[in-house]
């Protein structure tokens, strides 16, 4: 929610087209009873509250987007749903939905109004579930945003045939499972910041990510900077800041 938005709303209570009990609840936030829907969350952040749908039943997840849709939002993501929640939730609204990493959308996928683009790169196929989620929150945030996949070090010539798109980014999402060297190396090609996501992609020693974790905490590109283990959607929430930036 923008200042002009602020302003629209108090006008409307000012010549009474809009209840001061509406009003408060576009300012601020609705209880649902089972959750506590942050409405003002775009005035802070710039950004809806975001829904994470593991853990959510489908009519919960409903009731959250309708009161986001109803404080005047057009663009709701629901991150780590299933199929079966997606279908049912499809029935209720206009929604896209990756079942690859589990992300839907509901509502209007916005047109890119950021500065630049961002690249989202993966290590390996097997990474894509988390590239895509990535991918895909850079899309509904209002982004130009590009999916590179299958460009890991084990064939870094794939990597380096692909450097030059990295000239004008504004930033990278590197991702990688094993031992997470992919974030490093573009790191010292990209001119820009570079979020690296490690993955639970790797045999026993990646201990489910920790391993491409701590290889990309202790990255000696400075540009580099690590989220949490699967974590696309963090990775990509960020870059979706850097490239709004005035």
């Amino acid at each position: 929610m923008k200042k002009e938005d602020i302003l629209r709303i108090l006008k409307e209570v000012e010549s009474g087209a809009v209840s001061a009990d509406k009003a408060s609840e576009l300012l601020s936030y609705r209880d649902l009873g089972f959750a506590t829907v942050d409405t003002s969350r775009r005035l802070r952040h710039g950004t809806c509250e975001v829904i994470y749908g593991e853990g959510k039943t489908r009519e919960q997840t409903e009731k959250i987007i309708t009161a986001l849709f109803n404080s005047g939002e057009k663009t709701v993501i629901i991150t780590r749903i299933d199929k079966a929640k997606a279908d049912y939730l499809s029935q209720k609204f206009e929604l896209f939905y990756d079942e690859e990493s589990r992300l839907a959308v509901a509502g209007e996928i916005p047109k890119p109004n950021g500065k630049g683009k961002i690249i989202v790169c993966c290590a390996g196929t097997s990474d894509l579930y988390c590239a895509k989620e990535a991918y895909y929150t850079a899309k509904a945030l209002g982004n130009d945003v590009e999916l590179i996949s299958d460009v890991g070090v084990a064939g870094i010539h794939r990597l380096l045939d692909k450097a030059e798109k990295f000239e004008n980014a504004k930033a990278v999402i590197a991702i990688a499972g094993m031992e997470g060297a992919l974030a490093s190396v573009i790191g010292g090609l990209a001119p820009c910041p570079v979020i690296a996501v490690p993955t639970s992609v790797g045999y026993g020693a990646s201990l489910g990510g920790v391993s491409a974790l701590l290889s990309m905490l202790n990255s000696c590109a400075s540009n580099v900077s690590t989220v949490n283990i699967d974590n696309g959607f963090s990775a990509a929430y960020i870059a979706s800041m850097i490239n709004h930036q005035e």
